[in-house]
């Protein structure tokens, strides 16, 4: 039995305006807003695939599903709700705008058995905001963050590096904001150019560079430490291919990004143990569920350690914690 989130896609279904970088119809290879037959022969085809039915989610992404209309919203949520009261599912999941909460509305999201909402944030810079055109503040971000907290919802967070007028600076200080406000889990997506969005007319124009990928992992590899060590979980990493993120113009996507950001982690912690020491042979060990990241994508750390001299050997132990490393000479 596995957990796994059953996805609904409602691409762009309540949102009031459309953001710079945004093209859901592309993102998430949904041409339209998921009818009440297609939710149904997802939720069987997962369950034939062995979820585990305590903690699997029924999660409604694409769209700021607070905001669509509320007849259609409560359709949707009675029929996730017949699934969380036939043990079919463990929890509900919603995706939304920071603007798109309010006690009302999470009463309703309440009574309906919804379990976890991700609220949109993007940045916590108004000027960043106000150049993606999200139509919301950091005060909005705020004010939400803290009701979904009091009204007992898992609390889920996503941002985004690279947007016009960002730099790692006010990157770095939205982390650290959203950090404040205790999310249960993140999402972190480095920017990328889609077709047919007002960003794309942007970088055609030459008035936006979008991250390069040594950049994004630079950055995000650090977000993800940063995250990791208060306690937040990153659920995920940038776009997945399935995604839609290979139809992507200009951006950082990689298909393996979380795995390069997790490998730069371990690189850095390498050369952190190695510092001061003589070139020669050294065994790094790791922990065992984590030697695939240590090593790197394509045995890229090896590579790396060995143009500074260290020929290194991974080694993977039971003791060792995600990102620690421990360093010892060849003997």
């Amino acid at each position: 039995m596995r957990h796994a989130n059953i996805a609904v896609f409602i691409p762009d279904l309540g949102c009031p305006h459309r953001c710079v970088f945004c093209n859901q119809k592309t993102i998430s290879g949904a041409k339209h807003a998921a009818t009440a037959r297609e939710i149904d022969a997802a939720v069987q085809t997962a369950v034939r695939s062995g979820i585990d039915p305590q903690t699997a989610e029924l999660a409604f992404f694409g769209g700021s599903f607070t905001c669509i209309d509320r007849v259609r919203m409560c359709a949707y949520l009675s029929q996730a709700q017949r699934y969380l009261n036939a043990g079919v599912i463990g929890g509900i999941r919603v995706s939304t705008r920071p603007d798109g909460i309010d006690p009302e509305r999470l009463s309703l999201l309440r009574q309906y058995g919804v379990t976890a909402i991700e609220l949109g944030c993007q940045s916590m810079d108004d000027d960043v905001l106000r150049l993606a055109q999200r139509g919301h503040t950091a005060a909005d971000t705020v004010l939400a963050c803290r009701l979904v907290k009091d009204f007992g919802f898992a609390l889920g967070v996503q941002m985004m590096t690279g947007l016009p007028g960002s730099s790692d600076v006010t990157d770095r200080r939205t982390a650290e904001q959203l950090i404040a406000l205790a999310p249960d889990t993140a999402r972190i997506y480095p920017t990328l150019v889609f077709a047919g969005t007002r960003l794309d007319d942007l970088y055609r124009a030459g008035t936006y560079r979008p991250q390069s990928l040594d950049e994004a992992v630079a950055l995000c590899s650090e977000l993800l430490l940063l995250f990791a060590q208060h306690g937040v979980r990153v659920i995920r990493l940038g776009l997945h291919a399935d995604d839609g993120a290979r139809a992507c113009l200009a951006g950082p996507f990689h298909p393996a990004f979380r795995e390069l950001c997790e490998s730069r982690i371990y690189l850095d912690r390498a050369l952190q143990c190695l510092a001061g020491k003589a070139p020669g042979s050294y065994d790094l060990t790791v922990g065992a569920r984590y030697l695939s990241q240590a090593v790197g994508h394509h045995k890229q750390n090896v590579r790396a350690l060995g143009d500074r001299g260290f020929a290194v050997r991974f080694h993977p132990a039971a003791d060792l914690n995600q990102y620690e490393v421990r360093a010892g000479m060849t003997l």
